[in-house]
């Protein structure tokens, strides 16, 4: 099984690291390009003004070719693929992500938006993120990656789909099961602290905490407060279908815009 493994939070982060580790134990052949720096809540952005740069990275004791590049985490799958790997992927994984990434909260997530652009791809993409702020033992965690990882591979998933992975702290015997779910809605209250630099420019720095509102029993946001890992399908046409009809009656019109043509 050829991996490609990615991140938000930095080619040096734990999760990360953990992952690769897990993945060359199972005798997978292991790539890795992720950005060189923490690029959390990047979304799918990707760079056009600036020139993508690379730099190997050596891991201790391990096989794995690492690369660390100056872009997002869009930018670190789309080049591994199209530039520097000599063949595609079997499998793109981006985590284990330092913190859940559940909800509505997929939108801002550069570790959820790195498995989007795999599953653009066409490659069976998953991410996954290690659900707490507090507790950083990936070892368990990325143990289960690896299994879902051969799991996707071997059953496969359909186009423009990829799994979006939760997994509370903890071991197999912390864990109350499995859950497949779906998305939730994730709330803050943010807030703007104001301040001022030392040159007397003003600046803010974005604050708030998440309001915990969610309690349907069949979304991620439900399953991972119950100590369950939340298995959530999630695929990138954001078309409401619903309205459509509705849109249509509203006869729109463009000859208030256009007399006389």
């Amino acid at each position: 099984m050829r991996v490609l493994l990615t991140n938000d939070d930095g080619i040096g982060a734990d999760g990360l690291q953990t992952l690769r580790e897990a993945f060359e134990a199972s005798g997978a052949e292991v790539t890795v390009v992720a950005p060189d720096r923490e690029r959390s809540g990047s979304g799918h952005s990707i760079t056009f003004y600036k020139p993508l740069r690379v730099s190997e990275v050596q891991f201790p004791d391990s096989p794995t070719k690492g690369l660390a590049v100056n872009g997002t985490p869009s930018d670190c799958v789309k080049l591994a693929v199209e530039a520097i790997m000599p063949d595609k992927p079997d499998v793109v994984i981006s985590g284990i992500n330092n913190g859940p990434n559940l909800g509505t909260d997929v939108l801002y997530s550069g570790t959820v938006s790195a498995a989007i652009e795999g599953a653009l791809l066409g490659i069976p993409s998953l991410a996954a993120s290690l659900a707490t702020f507090e507790q950083f033992d990936y070892t368990w965690a990325a143990g289960f990656v690896c299994y879902l990882a051969r799991k996707m591979l071997d059953k496969g998933l359909p186009p423009n789909t990829l799994l979006n992975v939760n997994i509370p702290p903890g071991t197999g015997c912390d864990i109350d099961g499995i859950a497949i779910t779906k998305l939730g809605v994730r709330r803050y209250e943010n807030q703007f602290d104001k301040r001022v630099d030392p040159h007397g420019r003003t600046y803010y720095w974005l604050a708030g905490a998440a309001v915990e509102s969610e309690f349907d029993p069949d979304v991620d946001i439900q399953a991972v407060r119950n100590r369950r890992i939340s298995i959530t399908p999630v695929h990138f046409d954001l078309t409401n279908y619903g309205i459509i009809q509705d849109l249509r009656r509203w006869e729109l019109s463009l000859d208030t815009f256009r007399p006389g043509c």
